[in-house]
């Protein structure tokens, strides 16, 4: 890829036959919302809360901490070159070829994975209201509506997460504020359980399984960050990237503080660590204390929306990743097709054929939890993976493009230094992930996937003898 200096990259308008930037600051910052939040925050907290007590406050902060220099290192590199679509480009330019057809086809499997989970939740949050109704219904359904509405504009889909994402802000903030109430009124639960800031460390302490308890939480929590960097995908479809990127990348902190930190605080002060029950949410629990009757039906209507606020972003994902792979011809030429919204369709469809008929094989699994345990285990560390490949783009940049470090206006704080320090803790996740089976078995499977992707690529390199990248102009 030729890199271009930030005044060349300034100058460089998108073409008819190229994505369009029509997503608004407000659509950036509510997308980046949106994926900091994930469903596991909703429906996964109540084990990590069992598995690490109070600590896991902790947990979430280091995981949520970690990452914001991930995002950092990305904001500065696609700013570094206003040319870059997404992270593939940057991984490709600066890493070599390998690093993006590894970094697009890991995330777009990523999506695809996260998708089938978040497909087979829909399903079932469904089951609540309409228990009569085919499983295989509003899965079909959420993939058909999905795919209809990305089909028409880009600036859609960032009205649907625009929406999506203020849900699940609109549960968080009344969650928080349900519990600060509680807490001011001393309410007593009919257990005899008083609201009360004590309750962090009356019972054990902040590490009442002790560190084993405490590094027990790392496994589960990383996995409700899954799709904070879904921000650095929308680059080339974001109106004034220089300011809106920044702007959404800098709010990070406040967003993990807010919506993790503050809703774990919440939870705990109300509920004590050790009544919250691993298999419920502990969202609900909150509400039914709070005399709120249809807490369970608000909020199966918020993770319904919160899953398929997850799957929307696949969708959305998953097509710009392939568009991206088929410029450079490591996907199908037919894929870096646009429509005449200017939207790669072609992608779109395969990537929803694709979770439906992944939705169908789990569908057919006797054990669906032990399959949920390894898929959405696989896709975490595939994850990992893929924010790994953006700290080693950041240091070869460093490497290699000083010039434009020094021109930028949106440095990495840190600088390499905190590259190593996340690479660091990365590795230390996937040793954590050896300690129990069921995720030992995905770590174990992982290898197989990149495999794959090492042997389709050392066939598509026999096919030619130089990379060749092609412009959408060429794919007409």
């Amino acid at each position: 890829m030729t890199h271009l200096t930030p005044s060349e990259s300034q100058d460089a308008p998108n073409g008819p036959d190229d994505l369009q930037r029509s997503l608004t600051n407000r659509h950036i910052q509510l997308i980046a919302i949106g994926g900091a939040i994930g469903t596991g925050l909703f429906m996964g907290s109540g084990k990590t809360i069992s598995l690490a007590g109070p600590s896991i406050i902790l947990v979430y902060a280091i995981i949520g901490f970690m990452l914001f220099f991930v995002m950092r290192a990305m904001g500065e590199l696609l700013l570094s070159n206003l040319k870059y679509r997404s992270f593939i480009d940057f991984s490709a330019d600066l890493l070599g070829p390998w690093a993006g057809f590894f970094t697009g086809w890991t995330y777009w499997f990523c999506w695809i994975i996260t998708g089938i989970a978040d497909v087979i939740a829909i399903s079932a949050y469904a089951q609540f209201w309409f228990p009569n109704l085919p499983q295989w219904a509003p899965a079909i359904a959420c993939v058909g509506l999905l795919l209809s509405l990305n089909l028409l504009t880009v600036k859609l889909f960032g009205e649907i997460e625009f929406w999506f994402a203020m849900i699940k802000i609109v549960a968080i903030v009344t969650l928080v504020g349900t519990g600060i109430y509680m807490v001011s009124t001393g309410f007593v639960s009919p257990a005899g359980r008083v609201a009360s800031l004590s309750n962090l460390w009356n019972d054990g302490g902040m590490f009442p399984h002790g560190l084993m308890g405490f590094f027990a939480g790392f496994q589960i929590a990383v996995f409700a960050f899954v799709g904070i960097e879904l921000v650095g995908t929308t680059a080339a479809e974001a109106k004034d990237p220089e300011k809106t990127l920044p702007r959404a990348i800098n709010s990070i902190p406040v967003r993990i503080i807010v919506f993790y930190v503050c809703a774990l605080i919440a939870i705990m002060v109300v509920t004590p660590w050790r009544d919250v029950v691993p298999g419920k949410s502990p969202f609900v629990e909150l509400f039914v204390l709070a005399g709120l009757p249809a807490a369970a039906g608000i909020i199966n209507f918020v993770v319904l929306t919160s899953a398929a606020s997850s799957a929307n972003s696949g969708v959305f994902s998953t097509s710009r990743m392939l568009f991206g792979l088929a410029l450079k011809g490591d996907a199908p030429r037919s894929f870096g097709k646009l429509s005449r919204a200017s939207v790669p369709s072609r992608g779109l469809l395969f990537s929803c054929v694709c979770l439906l008929g992944g939705a169908f094989l789990m569908w057919v699994i006797p054990d669906l939890v032990q399959a949920f345990t390894l898929v959405t285990t696989v896709s975490a560390i595939l994850f990992m993976f893929v924010w790994s490949l953006i700290l080693l783009s950041y240091i070869q940049y460093r490497r290699t493009r000083d010039a434009l470090h020094q021109a930028s206006r949106y440095r990495m704080p840190g600088g390499v230094f905190m590259c190593w320090v996340c690479l660091a803790f990365f590795a230390g996740i996937l040793v954590l992930l050896t300690f129990e089976a069921d995720t030992r078995s995905a770590l174990i499977a992982t290898p197989v996937w990149f495999a794959l992707l090492g042997v389709a690529y050392a066939w598509l390199r026999s096919q030619r003898t130089q990379p060749v990248l092609m412009t959408p102009n060429d794919l007409k």
